[in-house]
């Protein structure tokens, strides 16, 4: 399928300090593209160039047909919705004033606009409250409302910057079908967050940016395969023993100790729990109780930034 959005070489620097560098990647119709990394690795600088906010030192976004900022930026911005990382309301607007406001600015005929309104408060389930103001919403009825203001116009590009954040789990539930039901009809969808599982659930690809730079792209699938043990197993043992007897246990890519309870990374549940399960025993090591698990999307995004804390 053809790709509504191609970026190509995506830079931008803020004197000494390069917060995107050479980022690429591109969106298909019906596709929802999960865009990951560390805080400042540069998920919102890159959002901001794609959308028009924030303009790059290098590098093209087009839509298809030819479309872009440069050739035509009021009909390359009515194709593209944004969902912003900070709330954008007008909080003593009515939330039906707010979406006519954001309708207007799109040049939106007058029937269009209140035939759309009454479309985007249904789907994001506010219609109840359509002459309430924001400033009397919870958090999530705002990030919801924050949503149907980045459809007004009903683009074919929706770029949602952490939509998420602080919502409960109610809210973050009724955001995820309003997108899978935005996937399925067709739109593009490009998606950050700070949440693995959110990414596990919506994403058909992933992108993971670090440093400003895109380490790895793929499918889920694919970038499991990147990880040198897919499989975990969950041993809960007797006591805490030391770092020395478990930096002995040769064979096994990755093990860690969270109190009575080791995480060990295997590339072959089958074939390798018996070898562990032995070697434990050979140090002493009471073994208690056994689980598997598949590696999750944390582990990937682990591996590919590391674990230092960034701020």
């Amino acid at each position: 399928m053809d790709e509504v959005l191609v970026a190509r070489g995506l830079r931008k620097a803020y004197g000494e300090r390069v917060a995107v560098a050479d980022v690429s990647l591109g969106l298909r119709p019906g596709e929802v593209l999960g865009l990951l990394g560390p805080n400042g690795a540069g998920k919102s600088t890159t959002v901001g160039m794609i959308c028009g906010l924030t303009a790059p030192d290098a590098g093209t976004v087009t839509l298809s047909g030819g479309v872009s900022l440069a050739s035509d930026e009021a009909a390359y911005k009515r194709r593209i919705g944004l969902v912003p990382q900070d709330i954008a309301l007008y909080e003593e607007l009515p939330a039906r004033m707010n979406l006519q406001l954001f309708g207007a600015l799109y040049g939106m005929a007058p029937d269009v606009l209140k035939r759309r309104t009454d479309e985007v408060l249904a789907m994001v389930g506010l219609s109840e409250r359509a002459a309430d103001k924001p400033s009397t919403f919870s958090g999530g009825m705002k990030r919801r409302l924050n949503i149907a203001c980045a459809l007004i116009h009903d683009p074919e590009v929706l770029l949602l910057d952490e939509p998420t954040a602080g919502v409960d789990p109610q809210s973050r539930n009724a955001i995820f079908d309003n997108l899978e039901m935005l996937k399925r009809a067709g739109k593009a969808l490009i998606y950050t967050t700070h949440y693995m599982e959110e990414a596990e659930r919506l994403a058909d690809r992933i992108v993971v940016i670090d440093h400003g730079r895109v380490v790895a792209s793929g499918t889920q699938a694919q970038l499991y395969a990147l990880l040198p043990a897919a499989q975990q197993l969950h041993v809960e043992i007797d006591g805490e023993p030391d770092d020395a007897a478990l930096q002995g246990l040769a064979g096994f890519a990755d093990i860690r100790r969270v109190g009575q309870r080791l995480d060990v990374s295997v590339a072959d549940i089958a074939r390798d729990t018996g070898p562990l399960l032995a070697a434990l025993a050979e140090r002493g090591i009471r073994v208690r109780g056994l689980a598997s698990a598949r590696a999750t999307l944390e582990d990937v995004f682990l591996q590919l930034t590391g674990r230092a804390l960034r701020d």
